[in-house]
């Protein structure tokens, strides 16, 4: 008779299943101790033309301009 602490082979492949993102994410921060949807802070530099566009785009949008830059690059 099973545990009530243990699982079955279903439920695991339940989980698994469910989950699949999240275990990659997890398998791939063991190789690099990075997550996918971590953010990093950079610093690059752009025409005074370029930033005028996202500032406007800012502007209408309300969304910070790397929340912008991620979505044309995504």
């Amino acid at each position: 008779m099973q545990s009530d602490k243990t699982l079955s082979n279903e439920q695991m492949k339940f989980i698994l299943h469910k989950y699949s993102e999240l275990f990659k994410a997890l398998e791939e921060y063991d190789k690099v101790r990075e997550l996918p949807f971590q953010r990093k802070k950079i610093y690059l530099t752009l025409s005074v033309e370029t930033l005028n566009k996202l500032k406007e785009l800012r502007e209408k949008t309300g969304k910070p301009i790397s929340r912008l830059i991620e979505e044309k690059m995504g």
